[in-house]
């Protein structure tokens, strides 16, 4: 499979699923996990884990995004 059908077979999953625009990428797919995980109590060296970020302060930014912040996140996430 080369890359074009690769990006064909993405597009069509991520529609399927009802995601639409230019979050619906596999980079806005992962912000949300990770801002959702954090949100949800997940201990930040899981999500690190998850995420396979090398450094803790990588993920930590996902802990930055909270109240209003994370609600415009979110709407333009999803």
């Amino acid at each position: 499979m080369d890359r074009h059908d690769r990006l064909v077979r993405r597009a069509r999953c991520l529609r399927a699923a009802g995601l639409d625009g230019p979050q619906a990428s596999p980079k806005g797919l992962r912000h949300g996990f990770g801002v959702a995980a954090v949100s949800a109590g997940i201990p930040l060296n899981l999500v690190q884990r998850w995420l396979g970020h090398a450094q803790l302060t990588t993920t930590a930014i996902y802990a930055n995004a909270v109240g209003e912040e994370e609600q415009s996140i979110a709407s333009r996430m999803w």
